[in-house]
Order: structure tokens, then sequence, then C-alpha cells
């Protein structure tokens, strides 16, 4: 049981991280933006212009849109903050263990 649970704390930020890219890829806010005809700069739309646009659009499907990515956004922030609070600890975990 202990291997195991060793196993499973040294791949923790890796699973976390893998979770985090799942999320980035699923945020296709500059793509929503495209499709409504919206120009923008980068392929990294801000929060800021994001949350303009939710409260500025009329159009539901739009603004429904918008908050999927920003949601998506979100937890890929988490999951990627999740990530780098993991390391320590793997990195103890390892001293200790081996």
């Amino acid at each position: 049981m202990k291997e195991y649970l060793i196993i499973l704390v040294i791949c923790a930020p890796v699973f976390l991280f893998i979770i985090g890219v799942v999320f980035r890829l699923l945020d296709n806010s500059a793509s929503i933006f495209m499709d409504n005809e919206i120009l923008v700069d980068s392929s990294y739309v801000s929060e800021e212009l994001i949350l303009d646009y939710i409260d500025k659009s009329d159009d539901d499907k739009l603004r429904r849109s918008l908050r999927r990515a920003l949601f998506f956004r979100k937890m890929h922030n988490l999951f990627m903050v999740l990530m780098v609070i993991s390391i320590p600890p793997v990195i103890i975990a390892m001293f200790l263990f081996f």
C-alpha cells in the first residue's frame, strides 16, 4: 500500500497539469468572438474583455458561451495553482522515502 501512495504522490502534479491543460483547451474564447464577427488581437482574450462582452451583449447564446469559456479559464488557473502547490510535498516525499 505504501508503494502505491508514493506513486500517487509523485504523479499528482502531472495529473493536475493534465487536467489544467484540458480546461485550457476547452476555453475557446477567441473562437467564440470570431464566430460572432468580433475581431480579437490574439488567441488569448483577456478576462476583462470577456466580462465586458458578457455585460454588453444582448445575445443570450453568446453570453452563455462566454460564461462557459470564463469558467473553463478559471478552472485552468485553479488546476495550475494546485499543480504548483503540490510540487513541494512531492519533493519532500521523495527525500523521505528514497
